[in-house]
């Protein structure tokens, strides 16, 4: 059996920058797909925001060679 392909085709993962969210981007953008991880960093009690847990993971699936960038609610998208 062949593996299924993503290439050519975005992703949009909401929580993507940590647990299983993270993992699914890690797996999609191994697999040819394009990542946008949306995280908006807030703490577990789902208070705060901040794009640096967004925007380190598309660092990290960057540097494992995939597409990615990162998306925080208000704060746009950030790319590189």
């Amino acid at each position: 059996m062949s593996e299924r392909r993503f290439d050519g085709r975005v992703a949009v993962i909401t929580g993507g920058a940590r647990g299983l969210g993270f993992a699914y981007a890690q797996l999609l953008g191994s697999l040819g797909a394009k990542i946008v991880g949306n995280d908006n960093g807030s703490a577990m009690s789902g208070t705060g925001s901040d794009l640096g847990p967004a925007e380190a993971a598309a660092q990290a699936l960057r540097a494992a060679g995939c597409e990615a960038v990162a998306c925080s609610e208000g704060e746009g998208m950030k790319t590189e």
